[in-house]
């Protein structure tokens, strides 16, 4: 991974250090792309919130709001490259894919589980907490990406089952181009990590820039969760006996309207 002059944080604590040079631009700034980059999961949290406080039901807004909490705790990560930093980054995202299969598991009108099924969340979320905040180096890398990789792989394929039963073309649409954001965010994420001497040595003795793929992942992420959170908001609102609309807002943000079936 890249390696610069210590800036104003100091040196890094953080289990890993993306391919981006430390310092490069701001001495305040450690990651100037990847903390810039991750303001966009803020945004893309606060206008969920803001566009279906009145349309989603409180899970949905939590989601939302933990996404806020992924991209703040983001840009604190990346610009300091501090350990606790990241774990203000990395935990909330844990926390995001438990509500997320929470809200895809208990999606009848009624409640499908008896109490023991939040309580036993909750406990996964205790546990994954503790082994990640007390972990250390690469060992501590390993298990968030495992832990968190397997509630997101199981997210993803029960969403992609729930648009595949909707008679709904709009809803496949957006299915296919939030799944597509988040596949091309995956492989510019590993691309990232694995071809780092390429990206920040080899380009720029060419005069190509580094062309900051970890700060990519955040936008196309960002992007990609919204999308594909509208397609499973918008199957819940059919299930609980409603029409649910997409409306665009400038033409590029996609909104959930709903309304009483007639």
């Amino acid at each position: 991974m890249a390696t610069t002059p210590t800036g104003y944080w100091g040196p890094s604590t953080s289990t890993v250090d993306w391919c981006e040079t430390n310092y490069q631009h701001l001495f305040h700034v450690g990651e100037l792309f990847n903390s810039a980059s991750s303001l966009v999961l803020v945004l893309t949290g606060l206008l969920g919130i803001l566009l279906h406080r009145r349309v989603l039901e409180r899970r949905f807004l939590l989601a939302f709001g933990l996404l806020a909490l992924v991209g703040v705790g983001s840009t604190a990560f990346h610009m300091t490259l501090r350990r606790e930093h990241q774990m203000l980054d990395e935990l909330p995202m844990l926390y995001l894919a438990i509500v997320i299969v929470y809200i895809l598991l208990e999606d009848r009108p009624q409640r499908r589980f008896g109490p023991w099924f939040p309580v036993a969340l909750f406990s996964h979320a205790v546990l994954v907490t503790y082994l990640n905040a007390f972990m250390q180096g690469p060992v501590q890398f390993f298990l968030f990406q495992v832990s968190f990789a397997s509630l997101e792989f199981f997210a993803l394929g029960r969403t992609y089952f729930l648009q595949k039963r909707s008679p709904d073309a709009g809803t496949k649409r957006l299915f296919q181009l939030g799944i597509a954001s988040y596949a091309l965010a995956i492989v510019l994420w590993v691309s990232d990590i694995q071809f780092c001497p390429t990206l920040n040595e080899t380009l720029p003795s060419l005069g190509v820039p580094n062309p900051q793929f970890h700060a990519w992942w955040h936008v196309l992420v960002a992007f990609g969760f919204n999308a594909l959170l509208l397609v499973i908001a918008r199957e819940r609102l059919r299930t609980l006996g409603q029409e649910a609309r997409l409306q665009p807002m400038l033409g590029v943000i996609p909104r959930v309207a709903a309304s009483p079936r007639g």
